[in-house]
């Protein structure tokens, strides 16, 4: 097991791990699981977590670099949210989710993992939540609403720290099934700009997720 320019990702040939921080023998999705002395490393699926996928592609090296907090709107059933615990395991991770089913399976492995605040909520409405988040170093959008970016925008507004990164997973054919998806994409990143932020770089996540792009934001520098 090989360690990755990510802090707390490994790798075996093509295939990502992570260590893993939950229970002995824990799987969350079904992942394979592998030993390599006492440590126990999970495997890391690009078809299944889209972060995964973005890892894959080629993100950034300081992606997790000092995340002692992260905001994470769309936990779902948690297969990427339990591999984050893994890859940050002293940061706190506030998980929003708004749909009853799937955040059912999101509180149990809440349960096993001390890492993890689920908060069942809408993410377009982060004056609920702030309270309990207060500032992140990392926000992590995987929603399917028709306006991700202008969920993603607000709660960047109301949520990321000065110093911080957002991770905004653009699910194109969620905003629309008729237009080009390039068109698409500029506007998620007009909006995104519009509101304070940067986009430094772009990701399509494709043969992994087909009509999904990734955009990592920084705050716009002060003038």
């Amino acid at each position: 097991m090989e360690a990755t320019a990510w802090a707390g990702v490994y790798r075996d040939g093509r295939d990502l791990y992570t260590v893993n921080r939950g229970p002995p023998g824990d799987r969350v999705y079904g992942e394979r699981l592998r030993r390599d002395g006492a440590t126990e490393y999970r495997m890391w699926d690009p078809f299944r977590s889209k972060l995964a996928a973005v890892l894959t592609r080629g993100a950034p090296n300081d992606l997790f670099a000092g995340v002692g907090s992260v905001l994470y709107l769309g936990g779902a059933h948690g297969t990427t949210v339990s591999h984050l615990s893994d890859v940050v395991p002293e940061a706190d991770l506030f998980v929003v989710e708004k749909s009853p089913t799937a955040f059912a399976p999101l509180l149990a492995l809440a349960r096993r993992r001390a890492n993890i605040f689920p908060i069942l909520a809408d993410a377009q409405l982060p004056e609920r939540y702030r309270a309990d988040t207060g500032l992140v170093d990392l926000l992590y959008q995987d929603v399917a609403q028709r306006n991700q970016a202008a969920i993603f925008a607000e709660n960047a507004r109301v949520a990321l720290g000065p110093g911080g990164r957002g991770l905004f997973m653009l699910k194109i054919r969620s905003v629309t099934q008729s237009r080009p998806a390039g068109a698409i994409v500029r506007e998620a990143r007009d909006e995104i700009e519009s509101a304070g932020l940067r986009v430094t770089s772009e990701i399509p996540l494709a043969p992994f997720a087909r009509d999904h792009v990734a955009l990592f934001v920084r705050p716009a520098p002060r003038r």
